[in-house]
């Protein structure tokens, strides 16, 4: 890639890092996992230097690779990114009070949803999806609210972790000491 004037027009990510830089930040906020060509897509860059890139990811403990399925996919390390996601709430700028009455928000949220489709799980409530009087504005309500569920127990699993672990996740001043 250049930088001359010829890229002037082009998006603002693709003039300012490399394609080993934009596969780096695909890699790192995947959720799910994707193909080193869904990724090389993804960042604009071309297959073999991506699954060069997407190697080195794995040798540094960043990414983990599954060969078991049809292709080849990649996934970060997931409890490295709660970890992180983790620290940035503690060192943000909420209080511990504050975090925990999110809990609280986001717990009576699934709560109402139990209530109101009578289900204790996401999946549960797509299972609902069968019944076929149900309209197709419902249909996809209820679509909609699962992915949401899904992704509240998964804010719920890391903001209960930074509430736990508030005073271990401060950040500190002194430097560690190595033990040999």
């Amino acid at each position: 890639m250049t930088n001359d004037a010829s890229n002037a027009g082009s998006e603002p990510l693709d003039r300012h890092t490399t394609g080993e830089d934009r596969v780096r930040m695909v890699a790192r906020q995947l959720s799910e996992p994707r193909t080193a060509n869904w990724i090389a897509e993804e960042a604009g860059w071309s297959h073999e230097p991506t699954k060069r890139v997407l190697e080195r990811l794995i040798d540094d403990g960043i990414l983990h690779r599954d060969d078991d399925g049809a292709h080849t996919t990649y996934y970060p390390d997931y409890r490295r990114q709660a970890m992180q996601e983790a620290m940035r709430l503690r060192d943000g700028e909420h209080t511990v009070e504050e975090l925990t009455d999110r809990l609280a928000e986001m717990n009576a949220r699934i709560r109402s949803w139990q209530n109101e489709f009578d289900v204790d799980s996401p999946n549960q409530l797509r299972g609902t999806l069968a019944d076929e009087t149900l309209e197709t504005d419902e249909a996809d309500r209820r679509r909609e609210i699962a992915r949401e569920w899904e992704r509240l127990q998964r804010r719920i699993r890391i903001v209960g972790f930074a509430v736990r672990e508030w005073d271990f996740l401060a950040p500190t001043t002194e430097p560690a000491e190595a033990n040999g």
